[in-house]
């Protein structure tokens, strides 16, 4: 990492440091837009719930109630279920297979109808904040201007993406989620260190916090490997010669967790709509069932919660790897696995080596989704402390992914140089 950035900073670089200041300028627009409040609003004190994932993604914009409340949320969902609708809708289906200009189609609808769900869920939500009886007129200009504020934020990612470096829309919600981490340490210090006890009190309080430091950051290098971690399959071509292993390009890498963190993503939309009706309908009976059973903090929506996780954790990852379609394109460029007969033999193997591997990554995504919420209810410590969630998975996923960027950059860089010196 120390080499990487000794050679960003080298004067041939010039232009890649061009676009790091772009970046970061870009991450501080969207910072600042956080502060934001929309006028004639009030901050919401109440617990946020399911639509805590909005929140920590959005750098507490959302329990400010900021331009940028809903951040990027609704194009995100948006996209989920284009995918879904690929499967199903012959014109999606159609588009997919048309290569890059079909997926900057696939990619376009998606904006419009994220904006249609950005502007409906500014609409639910203004009746949340508004904190008044208000006319139509007020809750049609806070949706406008929520709705403003994410299309804001699609320009702006898209911005970053082609002047600057890495996933202009991914870095906004990394972005997010770094800027309440300052703010959760000091409140795991206050919690933990009691001042006004006794020094041994105050001692123990220091060394409790500094192991809880110690913890979140071994959660971290867990997280970092199982996202590298991968099943490698291996290929041979008939029209190859040599061994697979002499062949870079000779293997199917599968990543433990493939889905990402789309399943915790798809779990909480679907558990946040029942929330947000109650706060819109404002029915006693309709809010106290959400209360006792679609609440994560309840036994019953805590398990609701990752069953849902973990069944949409083997749906999403079926849908990016299809084994039938695999085992159809293996087929056709002359490939096959080594002792594995193609066609339908093919297919099972894949499709069992997908099943095995889908298991332990939706198990690890259950797994590092529950910590904080376990966390919050075996400890006294402020809702804003938290030990892994979906926040550390988009962190670490944004991170090795720019990384990676940066890095093939560079070396792609100095091998022209290399080359052009030949």
């Amino acid at each position: 990492m120390f080499s990487l950035l000794k050679q960003l900073f080298k004067p041939t670089n010039r232009d890649l440091r061009k676009r790091l200041r772009f970046t970061i300028i870009g991450l501080a627009i969207f910072i600042i837009g956080t502060t934001i409040q929309v006028p004639g609003t009030n901050k919401l004190t109440n617990n946020l719930g399911f639509l805590e994932l909005i929140n920590s993604m959005g750098g507490g914009a959302l329990e400010r109630f900021s331009i940028f409340a809903l951040g990027v949320m609704p194009y995100i969902t948006a996209t989920i279920i284009m995918q879904l609708l690929e499967e199903i809708v012959p014109y999606f289906q159609d588009l997919s297979k048309e290569g890059h200009v079909g997926r900057q189609k696939l990619n376009q609808i998606s904006r419009y109808v994220g904006i249609l769900f950005a502007f409906i869920q500014g609409y639910a939500f203004s009746f949340m904040f508004l904190g008044k009886t208000g006319d139509a007129s007020e809750y049609l200009y806070v949706a406008t201007v929520l709705t403003a504020g994410t299309a804001f934020l699609l320009w702006l990612g898209d911005q970053i993406t082609q002047k600057g470096l890495g996933n202009g829309l991914s870095l906004i919600i990394m972005a997010g989620i770094i800027a309440t981490l300052p703010q959760m340490f000091i409140d795991a210090f206050n919690g933990l260190v009691v001042f006004n006890g006794t020094t041994q009190q105050i001692a123990f309080g220091i060394v409790k916090f500094l192991l809880f430091v110690l913890v979140y950051f071994a959660i971290v290098i867990g997280v970092v490997f199982v996202q590298e971690a991968e099943r490698k399959i291996p290929i041979q071509y008939a029209n190859k010669s040599g061994s697979f292993g002499n062949n870079a390009s000779s293997f199917v890498p599968i990543k433990v967790n493939s889905a990402n963190v789309v399943p915790v993503i798809f779990a909480s939309s679907l558990l946040a709509i029942p929330g947000v009706l109650a706060a819109v309908i404002k029915k006693d009976g309709f809010t106290l069932f959400v209360q006792k059973y679609l609440t994560y903090t309840t036994p019953v929506g805590f398990i609701i919660y990752v069953i849902f996780i973990f069944l949409f954790g083997y749906v999403y990852t079926y849908m990016i790897f299809k084994p039938e379609e695999f085992s159809k394109n293996l087929n056709n460029n002359g490939g096959y696995i080594p002792g594995i007969r193609p066609g339908e033999e093919t297919k099972k193997y894949f499709g069992k080596v997908l099943a095995r591997v889908t298991f332990i990554g939706s198990i690890f995504l259950s797994i590092i989704v529950a910590l904080p919420i376990i966390f919050s209810n075996i400890t006294s410590l402020p809702s804003s402390v938290s030990i892994g969630g979906t926040g550390l998975l988009i962190v670490v996923g944004v991170a090795l992914e720019t990384y990676k960027q940066m890095e093939g950059s560079l070396i792609s860089r100095n091998y022209k140089k290399g080359y052009r010196r030949r």
